[in-house]
């Protein structure tokens, strides 16, 4: 399960990004499946036209697209299991739909973001660092 730190290092050659294309290269071996929450992947969308416009999120989307992703929409299920770990920790709406849908489908949750430190430590959800927090 990828979060949006993860692809958006993956994009941008940023640390952990080669552990991402790793990932991304078994999944095309049909060795692992990828999955990335509708919101997270708005997410990544609206930080790229927000730092560089409309034209180049379209063109991130296009090569998102292309990924062996599947990108699970934020459905009722989700959303209220994204809203029971809002209410308990203090960590972004979006984040809190990687957590779910980690949850939800029993995966670790890849990434890098040292928001994920507390959930882990309280075996709220598995995380496969890309790097270390801290």
């Amino acid at each position: 399960m990828l979060d949006s730190y993860a692809l958006i290092a993956f994009l941008e050659g940023e640390a952990g990004g080669e552990i991402v294309l790793a990932l991304l290269e078994r999944a095309l071996k049909n060795e692992c499946v990828l999955y990335m929450s509708t919101v997270n992947l708005g997410e990544v969308i609206y930080i790229a036209e927000r730092e560089r416009g409309l034209a180049k999120a379209q063109q991130v989307l296009a090569r998102i697209d292309e990924l062996p992703i599947i990108v699970v929409d934020a459905g009722r299920q989700c959303s209220l299991a994204a809203a029971h770990i809002k209410a308990h920790w203090p960590i972004s709406y979006a984040d809190c739909f990687a957590a779910a849908l980690c949850q939800l489908m029993d995966a670790a949750l890849v990434t890098g973001d040292p928001v994920f430190v507390a959930l882990e430590a309280a075996g709220a959800v598995r995380v496969n660092w890309i790097v270390q927090p801290g």
